[in-house]
């Protein structure tokens, strides 16, 4: 498996924000979306070659339950189904942040997620317009959402805020809903005025919490 960074520290969004956290940064992806705040996990080749054991034996060392993989894009990964066996066979509490074009209904089938339910959930991002890879998604990623997964959208403008709420409005998942700001790009007060406006009273506004903590440029926190 290709690793590019693996830390401890807090958990910046989605429904464990603010809690320690450890993470498991993947190196590659198969998309190029124009905010993405890690290329350096996708491009350049810093990383280094790890096995399952490897990954679990850091964690263990880490000592922190809650755990999330991310990257790059960590479904691109060879062994990831066995990497996630590992560690919910040690009771690890696991977050996969994909990117909605993976299918990871191929790798852990409905049977599976109500099986694991309390120990594994997905954060998946729809790809807006403005990030240039909104073609790319599979649609097995949003219907195969379960309550208690997450949907992130990330959105930078007024034509990101209406493909969401189509979205949303197609396939009406059950699971939580967040809005996020691109960083700069757009103000999270313009965010609530559109949740407003639509009424979309299933959607949450997140803030990356880590980027307020530390400069937003800094890695590994």
């Amino acid at each position: 498996m290709l690793v590019n960074e693996m830390f401890s520290s807090i958990e910046g969004e989605g429904i464990r924000q603010g809690y320690l956290c450890s993470f498991v940064r993947f190196y590659g992806c198969p998309l190029n979306c124009s905010y993405c705040d890690s290329r350096y996990a996708c491009t350049g080749g810093d990383y280094r070659e790890m096995n399952v054991q490897d990954i679990v034996s850091w964690l263990d060392e880490a000592g922190i339950r809650m755990v999330t993989l991310t990257g790059g894009e960590p479904m691109a990964q060879h062994d990831i189904g066995i990497l996630v066996g590992e560690l919910l066979d040690r009771q690890y509490k696991i977050n996969i942040e994909t990117s909605g074009h993976c299918d990871y209904t191929a790798v852990w089938d409905r049977n599976f997620r109500l099986k694991h339910f309390h120990d594994l959930f997905m954060t998946v991002d729809y790809k807006s317009p403005s990030s240039g890879m909104e073609g790319m998604m599979c649609k097995n990623c949003f219907t195969g959402l379960m309550d208690w997964d997450v949907l992130k959208f990330v959105v930078g403008g007024e034509k990101d805020l209406d493909t969401m709420a189509d979205v949303i409005r197609e396939y009406r998942p059950k699971c939580h809903i967040f809005a996020s700001p691109v960083f700069g790009k757009i103000s999270p007060a313009e965010i609530v005025d559109y949740l407003k406006s639509r009424r979309l009273e299933s959607v949450r506004i997140q803030l990356q919490l880590h980027k307020y903590i530390w400069d937003p440029a800094v890695r590994g926190v």
